[in-house]
């Protein structure tokens, strides 16, 4: 038995509705992939500025790079604002990036106009690759850390990660032993920053308990390491000499050189009276690095890098992907604009007849899924490293453009549909107000905002619903063409 010709027509409308978004979604993928392209060439090939002049030093800070995850990019910018920052706090040191055989050419050439020495490795082997599982595959190759003894052209090196802020100057550590690092854990130490002497000689040792498969209780380089160096919790903390000598032997390093981003977060600038406060870094959630523009206001401290990056690198590699977007939502939103006076026109009258639960029930469906996917399409189109202020810009642009689709394609009330797209504004402007005095203050002030906000949103969807409801149990009349249309009791202008 086949459903009746209006309950098709609806279904036809809806399934349209939905396949629209889709194609949306498609485009603006492909369009998205075809920017991300171009912000790697093009930001690859900027100039360096005030970094032509390299002088060798007896010191360095290291970082690596490799390829293989899908964050790649996101990591080469990283690694290139946190190196130019070495230079506005005043490090006197070279830069240095390991740099797996795999890294673009472009990549290692735009390093060296920056400054950086960049010492290109083989990927090493990780034994414990089948340890690591899930989510955390993306530290397959950090065991390239290693590779930090190997430089022994040096007398200290500090190898960091990328996902460090530096607040101040940081050379006394050169003045520390043959390895140093900090306990952000109870138990067990940091591998996000520490000082090692490099040397051929461990570097090898390294390498045969690689071989030989040395406990590893995470299968990444910090888990090596601990194993290497398992005594380090029972060493002497490090205080740089005034006289400037180097120390020797192995030193646990101040908090203050590796501030956990959550710990700073609950004080709102936490300042650690015992000791130099001058890295913070992120070591937790992968996808609340300081360089998205959505941890921002999650994370305060975006702003803080992204200054860095606006300094350094700017942001015309992303300039061609935002524009592509903007376009793209100008044109949804002229389209919906277009279309909705004739949508508006339509004659419904009652049908006699009851319409099958089934069909309700999908056309209800399609709704619901066309207005989560307006609030979700925007987020996955945004370049990920853009500026904070313009990613939500662009994202909440996005929300509305989506949304006044769905409004049309479904005649849905605008400010039910709109009212999550309004609680999303408030909740920006709560979180990122700025005169909370601690981070605990800053969440309950979050919470009770949520909590208020809940009732209007419960409203908004049942408004939604019974506006579907009410559309579901009339019919369109379509008059023919010059035709007059019929008026009845029950006809009712949308």
């Amino acid at each position: 038995m086949g459903w009746p010709p209006a309950a098709e027509r609806r279904l036809a409308a809806a399934a349209a509705a939905v396949a629209i978004l889709c194609l949306f979604l498609a485009s603006a993928s492909a369009a998205a992939a075809a920017a991300q392209e171009h912000r790697q060439r093009a930001l690859a090939v900027e100039p360096s500025e005030g970094q032509a002049g390299r002088r060798h030093h007896r010191h360095a800070y290291a970082a690596m790079m490799y390829m293989g995850t899908p964050r790649d990019y996101e990591f080469y910018v990283a690694v290139r604002v946190m190196m130019r920052s070495l230079a506005t706090v005043g490090a006197d040191a070279d830069r240095v990036v390991i740099a797996s055989s795999d890294v673009p050419r472009d990549w290692v050439r735009a390093m060296e106009e920056d400054g950086m020495r960049v010492v290109v490795v083989e990927n090493l082997k990780n034994p414990y690759e089948g340890n690591l599982g899930g989510m955390n595959r993306r530290f397959k190759l950090t065991l390239n850390k290693l590779y930090a003894w190997s430089l022994v052209d040096y007398e200290r090196v500090i190898m960091i990660d990328s996902d460090n802020i530096f607040l101040q100057n940081t050379d006394e550590l050169f003045q520390c032993g043959q390895f140093c690092a900090v306990f952000i854990n109870p138990c067990y130490f940091h591998t996000g920053l520490f000082v090692l002497q490099p040397s051929m000689d461990v570097f090898k040792g390294m390498l045969h308990d690689l071989e030989i498969g040395r406990d590893n209780s995470d299968g990444a380089d910090q888990g090596f390491l601990v194993g290497c160096f398992p005594d380090l919790l029972d060493k002497p903390l490090f205080h740089p000499p005034e006289n400037g000598t180097k120390l020797h032997g192995t030193y646990r390093l101040p908090l203050g050189y590796q501030m956990d981003a959550s710990y700073y977060y609950l004080k709102l600038h936490w300042h650690v009276p015992c000791g130099p406060n001058s890295v913070i870094t992120f070591p937790s959630a992968p996808w609340f690095k300081p360089w998205y523009w959505w941890s921002w206001p999650i994370l305060p401290l975006g702003l803080s890098w992204h200054k860095q990056r606006w300094n350094d690198l700017g942001y015309a590699a992303e300039i061609p992907a935002v524009l592509i977007e903007v376009l793209m939502y100008i044109a949804i939103i002229t389209i919906t604009r277009l279309a909705r006076p004739q949508m508006t026109k339509l004659c419904y009258y009652r049908r006699p007849e009851k319409q099958s639960v089934l069909v309700q029930g999908l056309i209800k469906l399609a709704a619901s899924v066309a207005m989560v996917a307006a609030y979700t399409i925007p987020f996955f189109v945004i370049p990920c490293t853009v500026h904070p202020l313009m990613g939500w810009s662009l994202y909440l642009f996005g929300v509305l453009a989506f949304s006044s689709a769905v409004i049309n394609a479904f005649l849905l009330p605008p400010l039910a549909v709109l009212t999550a797209w309004i609680g999303m504004v408030g909740m920006l402007f709560v979180m990122a107000f700025p005169w909370y005095h601690d981070g605990i203050q800053r969440i309950l002030v979050v919470v009770a905002y949520a909590f208020c906000s809940a009732p209007f949103l419960w409203s908004s969807l049942v408004r939604v619903m019974d506006s579907l409801q009410t559309m579901l149990e009339r019919d369109p009349f379509f008059p023919r063409l010059g035709e007059q249309a019929q008026e009845t009791e029950f006809s009712k202008l949308y």
